[in-house]
């Protein structure tokens, strides 16, 4: 029980230490990599004021702090990053964790119901198209999601939006919630809902494509393990084996392929929350992005990857629940 205790923080410990090295890379990168982009802050603001003399560029790059190099720049925003400090905007006139954290429960709402909805019906999906192999079903399930992996996703979400935003007219196309409404409790909570459907389907209607077909071909696989052969000379029902025996096996590779698109799923929230004007993270990278606001961009980024982290973790949490044979690997 000790040694058991030990390993296991041990392993916290571990993944603790990469988490810092991860978060800490990827704020160097990210800062490196949009110094290299032309233009910043000071561009935009005397682009925009029209006639700029250079005594008042010069002033400006002083009081961001713009004057300094890249290195110096770098090392003042690590310094107060460890701090929990993640600067200020510039362009938005409040402190950026104080715009990320009030984006932050729009996007993980959004990414969460899109994850939750793709791996479940992904799985689903697969299981049935793997019960018989070139059949029917298998084969509506395979060109579906060949259909929903193929189309881009922003296409996707501006059919969305014509057919049951704008022809149906069953849902709202924009925003998170309907500002001329003053809604409250559980209508409140409704709306939202309402609003979430077309964003999260756009997400959903790609992922559940890749979670679809891994499942269905990791399926197709177990079901011809020895394991599943005895199983079924002992008499087992055919789901009971199904159910019991081969998907606790099958979803393992589709937990991995989880870990790895938690990263793309993050990047197509920025196309999806543009498109529908869903104030989440993905919008305020974009509206960073467009004005130059480097500390924004960098903060969203470093809470981005803590995201990644995250799920990675968890992912690696749930191997062991679903396969604890894999707990003394780890």
């Amino acid at each position: 029980m000790q040694l058991t205790s030990a390993l296991a923080s041990r392993k916290t410990g571990r993944r603790l230490l990469q988490l810092v090295f991860v978060l800490l890379g990827t704020t160097v990168l990210n800062f490196a990599l949009l110094k290299l982009m032309p233009g910043d802050l000071v561009d935009v603001i005397a682009s925009e004021s029209g006639n700029v003399s250079p005594q008042y560029v010069a002033q400006l790059r002083e009081a961001y702090g713009l004057n300094h190099g890249v290195a110096w720049q770098l090392l003042h925003y690590v310094e107060h990053a460890l701090r929990l400090d993640l600067g200020f905007s510039f362009r938005f006139g409040e402190p950026v964790a104080v715009l990320i954290f009030a984006r932050l429960p729009a996007t993980l709402a959004l990414i969460g119901t899109a994850l939750v909805v793709s791996v479940s019906l992904g799985l689903l999906l697969g299981v049935l198209a793997a019960r018989r192999p070139h059949g029917f079903v298998d084969t509506f399930v395979s060109t579906l999601a060949t259909l929903g992996y193929s189309a881009p996703m922003f296409w996707t979400a501006l059919m969305l939006i014509v057919v049951f935003g704008v022809h149906l007219a069953w849902l709202p196309i924009g925003g998170i919630a309907d500002t001329n409404v003053a809604h409250q409790g559980a209508a409140l909570l409704l709306d939202h809902l309402r609003h979430l459907v077309l964003p999260a389907a756009t997400l959903v209607l790609y992922y559940v494509a890749i979670f679809a077909r891994l499942a269905r071909a990791s399926m197709i696989e177990t079901l011809q393990e020895d394991f599943i052969r005895t199983a079924r000379a002992k008499g087992a029902r055919p789901w009971h084996v199904t159910t019991h025996h081969a998907l606790r096996h099958a979803v393992l590779p589709v937990l991995t392929m989880l870990g790895l698109q938690g990263s793309a799923l993050i990047g197509g929230s920025v196309i999806v929350e543009t498109v529908f004007g869903w104030p989440g993270l993905g919008q305020l990278s974009f509206e960073a992005i467009r004005s130059r606001d480097v500390n924004l961009l960098v903060g969203v980024l470093l809470l981005s990857a803590f995201l990644v982290v995250l799920l990675n973790l968890i992912v690696d949490l749930l191997y062991g629940l679903v396969d604890p044979r894999t707990r003394s690997r780890r």
